[in-house]
């Protein structure tokens, strides 16, 4: 509350509600806020696996079959001929009853030329057999 000091008229009293004091409290606690919130990091936090000390290393070089698909169809398993009948039983051995770790790299190579149909059958029956390790290579041919 205020009250009017002089003049020589009538006292008025001041009704108005001193807001300084709020004012210098709101501030005060505006400031210890933005002290204690956290620092904010721009990270992405990982939860990473936990190595295995048990685990054996994995080797060195793998074993990489390499599939070539010629223009007509003709499949080279590591440059030996492959009759399509024959394609099921290759993969199924390398398969070796879907344990990843002991499969065998697949690289199929297919023609420029191929129809796709020869690549999607050779890519389902992989898919049939569980082999996992696939990959397509020579797609720089495919660039002009």
């Amino acid at each position: 509350m205020g009250m009017n000091v002089g003049g020589g008229g009538e006292a008025d009293v001041i009704m108005d509600v001193n807001t300084t004091p709020l004012i210098d409290v709101m501030l005060v606690l505006l400031v210890l806020f933005i002290m204690t919130i956290p620092i904010q990091l721009h990270a992405v936090n990982l939860d990473m696996p936990v190595p295995n000390p048990n685990q054996a290393p994995p080797p060195q070089d793998p074993v990489i079959v390499v599939l070539l698909i010629d223009f007509d169809g003709t499949l080279y398993w590591n440059e030996s001929v492959v009759a399509k009948s024959d394609l099921f039983a290759r993969m199924t051995e390398a398969a070796k009853g879907g344990n990843v770790a002991e499969q065998p790299e697949m690289h199929i190579k297919p023609h420029k030329m191929v129809d796709y149909g020869h690549v999607a059958h050779v890519m389902a029956t992989a898919q049939k057999v569980g082999l996992k390790k696939l990959g397509m290579v020579g797609n720089e041919q495919y660039m002009n």
